[in-house]
């Protein structure tokens, strides 16, 4: 059921967690859940996980367990394991290195040996039962469930799924979002064992209730109550706790007994984008002349959209311009990219923009028009900044309004950016004048030219960094440079768009959680 007010608030108490908490994540990435937990202040273990993608492994190693150093391939009570041996552990785990498919033997047997035995001891660091579709009911050794409270998280694959997939569904575990499907007999299992999780937590696309999937979905919430859950579902939007991000997504609560929940209610949104920006970013997150070109429509012949129709307010699409656009899992530079830019001139066909706000420029040019997010960024891809989000830097207009307020250059004048110092100094040869044409700032660092009239003119556009992808997932800095320091830039935008933004998570949990006051 939704979050709307049922018989079951009356008839039934509101569950409250008392216990200490052993977290079992599926799907877990990087392990946003145990984030929330973390954040909270709340005392729990990383009881299991089950990620099979090397990538996330090593990601949720470096987050959770960075202080683990320990070599267990060499510290077995069986003794030094060969390359050999690990590979065929690693075989029989069902590690993958793609999202989609677990690695043959002859793929895992071509890793070199620091590579196979690095991933063995992260998978033995996290607790992590891999692939699920090899995870028994028993794995999960639920014991003692008097003394702790066991939650269960899963995100299972969305791409089939989501508007971008290709709309296989959720029927059967043939496809990746059927993996549910893998869920329901790993927890039939534990009821015939005779040991089941208290709580169980659901995060995917809102389709996962779209009219198409909305069979399965019933099934399985119908299966839930078999199992002995009471569930409650509902659509929560990232912007309404607390991160400016539109990623819209379903949550369900699933809990052991005849209990109620409630989802937490909206905050009020103080964030902007620019809030999450860093101060200093490398010239490679800026976009190419030619990219940017093609976005705009310049060049038609690299163009498949009109001309001047990039930045036209979208009539379909209403968001608050405070907000971004979803962080995606498709890593590149395409015109469906969140952007931003400076102001101009309408009638060229472009909407207003400034400093720090996001443009969303759709796929489906004929259908939807690209729109201005004002202070804020669309729903973060797993390509995060290459596939939506583009910052403006406005450093250098600064620089060149102090150069014209000391009375160092005027109106029209055009300098190298690397001769501001001289200029400064007074060195006056590093002036150069436009013959009173106005000149627009650019932030290329090869040339500045402004006036005090025209303080906007056009900035160059760049992609959010993975660092701001991950603040925008609700990630701090701290546990940002854990986890980059073993991934690439792609890797890090794939786990941003992968995963679930940790407000909401703590939003969800403190629900659960009994306070002080009570």
């Amino acid at each position: 059921m939704n979050n709307t007010m049922s018989i079951f608030d009356i008839m039934y108490p509101k569950y409250k967690i008392t216990k200490p908490i052993r977290l079992i994540e599926c799907f877990a990435g990087y392990g946003s859940q145990a984030l929330a937990l973390k954040y909270l202040g709340v005392e729990f273990e990383h009881w299991r996980t089950c990620e099979w993608a090397i990538k996330s492994i090593q990601a949720y190693k470096d987050i959770h367990f960075g202080y683990d150093n320990t070599d267990y391939s060499r510290n077995m009570n069986i003794g030094v394991l060969s390359k050999d041996k690990i590979v065929e552990c690693l075989y029989n785990a069902g590690i993958s290195s793609n999202y989609n498919e677990s690695m043959s033997k002859e793929q895992i047997a071509r890793l070199n040996e620091n590579q196979l035995r690095t991933i063995f001891n992260n998978i033995i660091a996290t607790s992590n039962m891999v692939n699920i579709q090899r995870v028994k009911g028993k794995d999960l050794e639920i014991v003692d469930t008097d003394k702790y409270e066991y939650i269960m998280t899963y995100s299972f694959p969305c791409q089939d799924l989501s508007l971008a997939g290709k709309g296989k569904g959720m029927s059967d575990t043939s496809t990746r979002s059927g993996m549910l499907w893998e869920v329901e007999r790993i927890l039939t299992e534990c009821k015939e064992l005779g040991t089941m999780p208290q709580v169980l937590l659901m995060e995917n696309v809102p389709q996962v209730h779209s009219q198409d999937n909305m069979p399965d979905f019933h099934k399985w919430q119908v299966r839930l109550e078999e199992l002995g859950y009471k569930s409650y579902w509902q659509d929560l939007i990232a912007t309404d706790y607390g991160i400016p991000q539109t990623r819209n997504r379903c949550f369900m609560v699933s809990i052991l007994g005849d209990y109620s929940y409630t989802f937490p209610k909206p905050i009020p949104l103080k964030l902007k984008l620019k809030d999450m920006l860093e101060d200093n970013v490398d010239e490679k997150y800026y976009l190419s002349d030619k990219m940017l070109n093609y976005c705009l429509g310049i060049n038609q012949k690299e163009s498949k959209f009109p001309r001047k129709e990039r930045f036209l307010q979208s009539l379909e699409q209403t968001n608050d311009k405070n907000i971004a656009t979803t962080i995606t899992t498709n890593a590149g530079n395409r015109p469906t990219d969140n952007f931003i830019k400076i102001k101009n001139a309408t009638k060229q066909g472009y909407l207003e923009a400034e400093d720090g706000d996001g443009i969303d420029i759709s796929s489906r040019m004929e259908y939807h028009r690209g729109t201005v997010q004002k202070d804020k960024i669309q729903t973060l891809t797993t390509s995060g900044g290459n596939d939506r989000g583009v910052v403006v830097d406005t450093l250098k207009r600064d620089l060149c309004n102090k150069l014209i307020q000391d009375g160092l250059v005027e109106e029209g004048d055009v300098v190298k950016h690397s001769y501001t110092q001289q200029i400064m100094d007074g060195n006056k040869k590093c002036v150069e004048k436009n013959d009173g044409n106005m000149i627009t700032l650019t932030t290329r660092g090869d040339c500045v030219g402004t006036t005090v009239k025209d303080e906007i003119g056009n900035l160059r556009i760049r992609k959010l960094t993975p660092r701001e992808c991950f603040r925008l997932m609700g990630v701090k800095d701290e546990d940002f440079d854990k986890v980059s320091k073993n991934q690439s830039d792609s890797s890090l935008y794939h786990l941003a768009g992968d995963s679930i933004v940790v407000n909401v998570l703590m939003a969800i949990f403190k629900e659960l959680l009994e306070s002080k006051g009570e």
